[in-house]
């Protein structure tokens, strides 16, 4: 058993704390923001704001979890394993055990940023045309809804490394908030209640999805009923007890490999028990005397944004004014001279030589530029991936970001996946645990579109053991080695043109969290040749650009943003509009 320091603890972080009834006080426990505001010029929209640490999470539960961590002596990584795991319960179409990601975490002692890759990898099975016909096409059927379609998972691995190493709470106790609420439940809120109606026919082709989602006559639980996953319990106090090595050598890791031996998945026991996390350098630039920093291959998402932030800075975008067509129209373009780039160029670094230097290189963006007409749309068909290796010489629809600072400054951004809204829809039976479907993300035919349309090229081939690339892209700024903002968001292909604009309606537009997070977006990722907007535009601004020869349509919400920051003695958090269940709490 823990130590007394745990009781504690369990007095904060006990079940009764965290089962349904938590929503009917919690609010009651959010910082106040004070009557003036401190951190823009901007008075229409204020961030949440505290005095000893900030969360926000795209789901209300999970980010009073880690406020409650932080509350009880625990730092930012403790406070983020704690959602994460949390997350895998009350938002189980992106939080997960059973899918992977990517972690900045910035220890404010050191104020060394290190990089932590929890991404899936293929199956030491996986061959290059694995997802090809007998004509040799692609088969999305197969790399997407099938079990030969799930990578092996990351999660569990990455978030105990990353406490190991940085927390100062045990294992077992940031589990206990994740295991009360899928023992006790929880109230099914709009979005969750959305989501399993709009997935119901894909999860419902799972015995073990169906019955741990729906209720035994098929039918929705409605919004406000207590959903309660025992399976889920049952492996979340396995961890607890035995560690994570019961998921990667234990009972959970032969329950996965029996799964995928009677459905014709590649996953094996070896497999599990060769998983492991990488530490990497983060990718780094500078944007107006700040220090970004953001997540490297396999992610493609650091690369493209320093790239486009390199192209963008030059042109005083904040003199041509926020969202206006001038602006726009120099987003779209560097937009599709990165993507053109991302096709070719970015995979998996222990596998191919990414030049990541040369493509973040400032001599690169200059040569980029001289390509970029500033008043006319260049048609994607017309742009080619470029050679950043010359300039190396002299100088990656369903996930979920959360960002957690605390009051030693320590912060951290995190961003996982499935891949699809709850993955493939299978779940390991007895377990309560999705599986994605990350394979999707390799080229499964070079030249040819994942599901959200991207461009893979050799460099993304599936390989045994490579990680798919990703475009998730967890990024924190910083001024004189204290952190100023951490963000990240989900989005699919559109994550890395989401956090692009985040950035730059902070560092560019002087713009506070939450009116940087609700702003308006766009996006462009080369092809498809089209520029896609939300609504809230102006007519004018939208006819402007396509007399400037874009394609403007215009698309669902882009992304869910959740922002944490600091600036002197005070924390800053914003969670994004688009997502109904987000919240951002300060302590």
């Amino acid at each position: 058993m823990p130590s007394s320091k745990f009781s504690r603890r369990q007095l904060l972080l006990g079940a009764a704390a965290f089962s349904g009834r938590l929503l009917a006080t919690a609010g009651q426990a959010q910082v106040e923001s004070p009557p003036a505001p401190i951190y823009s010029r901007d008075d229409r929209w204020h961030p949440v704001m505290g005095v000893a640490g900030m969360v926000a999470s795209q789901e209300a539960i999970a980010s009073r979890v880690g406020r409650s961590i932080l509350a009880a002596g625990g730092n930012a990584v403790d406070a983020a394993v704690a959602i994460g795991l949390a997350l895998a319960v009350t938002l189980p179409r992106a939080g997960n055990l059973g899918g992977g990601g990517f972690m900045l975490i910035h220890p404010a002692a050191t104020r060394e940023t290190i990089a932590l890759d929890y991404r899936e990898k293929a199956p030491l099975a996986a061959s290059r045309e694995m997802f090809l016909d007998a004509a040799g096409n692609a088969d999305p059927e197969q790399s997407r809804d099938s079990h030969l379609a799930v990578g092996v998972p990351g999660t569990v691995a990455g978030f105990a490394l990353a406490l190991a190493r940085y927390g100062t709470f045990t294992w077992a106790e940031v589990l206990q908030p994740a295991i009360a609420l899928a023992e006790q439940g929880f109230p099914v809120s709009q979005d969750l209640h959305e989501s399993l109606a709009f997935a119901r026919a894909r999860l419902s082709r799972s015995p073990a999805s169906r019955a741990a989602f729906f209720k035994p006559d098929g039918s929705l639980y409605a919004i406000g009923e207590t959903l309660v996953q025992p399976d889920l319990a049952r492996t979340l106090r396995l961890l607890a007890s035995e560690g994570p090595s019961a998921f990667y050598q234990g009972a959970i890791a032969l329950a996965i490999a029996d799964d995928m031996a009677a459905n014709g998945g590649l996953i094996t026991q070896a497999d599990l028990a060769r998983y492991q996390p990488v530490i990497r350098q983060p990718v780094r630039g500078r944007y107006r005397g700040y220090d970004i920093e953001s997540m490297p291959p396999p992610s493609s998402g650091g690369v493209h944004l320093v790239q486009m932030l390199n192209l963008l800075e030059p042109f005083q975008l904040a003199n041509l004014g926020h969202n206006s067509a001038q602006t726009i129209h120099l987003m779209a373009e560097s937009m599709k001279l990165a993507y053109a780039d991302r096709s070719r160029y970015l995979g998996d670094p222990d596998f191919v030589p990414v030049p990541v230097a040369g493509l973040t290189a400032r001599r690169y963006a200059d040569q980029l530029r001289s390509r970029l007409n500033p008043y006319q749309a260049t048609p994607s068909v017309a742009i080619a991936p470029g050679n950043p290796q010359a300039a190396q010489r002299f100088e990656s629809n369903e996930t979920t970001h959360y960002s957690v600072i605390d009051r030693a400054g320590n912060a951290v951004s995190n961003t996982y996946t499935l891949n699809f809204s709850y993955g493939t829809g299978w779940m390991v039976p007895g377990t309560g645990i999705l599986l994605n479907n990350e394979m999707d993300d390799f080229s499964a035919q070079p030249g040819v579109p994942n599901a959200y349309g991207l461009i893979g090229g050799e460099f993304n081939a599936v390989e045994p053991e490579k990680r798919m690339l990703s475009s998730m892209t967890p990024t924190l700024v910083s001024r004189d080695g204290q952190i100023y903002f951490a963000t990240g968001s989900p989005g699919g292909s559109r994550i890395i043109t989401t956090v692009l604009q985040v950035v730059l309606n902070v560092l560019e537009h002087d713009l506070n969290l939450a009116v940087a997070a609700a702003a308006p977006r766009i996006h462009h990722q080369w092809l498809p040749d089209e520029l896609r907007v939300e609504s809230g535009l102006s007519a004018d601004t939208l006819r402007l650009l396509a007399r400037r020869g874009h394609t403007v349509i215009e698309r669902a919400t882009m992304g869910s943003v959740q922002s944490v920051g600091r600036v002197g003695d005070r924390f800053f958090g914003a969670a994004d509009p688009r997502s109904p269940g987000a919240l951002a709490i300060g302590l």
